[in-house]
């Protein structure tokens, strides 16, 4: 969803950093190929990805929710020379799709992954983290913060996707919709926490951006 006038949005978009022509290649593969192609971050918000993990320079990334890797990808462009990206998602299909792309990328060998349960798979990552990235299953919101919070370094930094939810979240909730319910209970827990400063930025979906104090 674009909450600005499209005009305004394409003006925006030609006036940010290229889209570099791997990716190009994989949103391509992931359109003709795979299910629900809109999950894909896009171009512009790769490279907003891309511009805050840059000016981060993690040694340490974790996202939760890979798809077909291409956030996964953008974020990596950040990394430290030793520096290593973990991405979780519970789609083991998408593997071998993921990691085609890893291993064309110059980031092939820092970039690990894990299927299976984030819930589960979070707690035996042994390690602390400089830049995490959420993008997963909505009503897990809450606990992936819960999670992440002691894993992260003092002035790391947590991004949170989708967080508007194609306006959703100020409209009246209807009463199965628990992913709306679970956006609501998070933005608000993000906003309340006194371990953390949040902003929320109205980039496509909405990102919130939390460091952690």
């Amino acid at each position: 969803m674009h909450f600005l006038p499209e005009e305004l949005d394409q003006y925006i978009v030609q006036h940010s950093a290229k889209e570099p022509e791997l990716l190009q290649q994989l949103t391509r593969e992931t359109y003709q190929k795979i299910l629900q192609p809109r999950m894909l971050s896009g171009a512009y918000q790769g490279r907003v990805l891309s511009m805050i993990s840059k000016l981060i320079q993690p040694k340490s990334i974790l996202e939760i929710g890979t798809y077909t890797g291409y956030s996964a990808l953008c974020l990596a462009e950040g990394l430290t020379t030793t520096g290593q990206l973990h991405t979780i998602d519970c789609n083991e299909e998408l593997e071998s799709f993921q990691r085609k792309y890893f291993d064309r990328s110059a980031y092939a060998d820092r970039i690990v992954q894990h299927i299976g349960d984030a819930i589960e798979i979070i707690p035996t990552l042994d390690r602390n983290f400089d830049l995490v990235f959420i993008d997963a299953d909505k009503p897990n919101y809450p606990n992936y913060f819960e999670l992440i919070i002691d894993k992260m370094n003092t002035g790391g930094i947590i991004l949170s996707d989708n967080v508007l939810w194609s306006g959703k979240i100020i409209e009246t909730v209807k009463e199965d919709d628990l992913s709306t319910k679970a956006l609501l209970r998070y933005n608000q827990l993000l906003v309340e926490d006194n371990r953390i400063e949040t902003v929320l930025l109205p980039i496509r979906d909405g990102l919130t951006i939390s460091r952690v104090k």
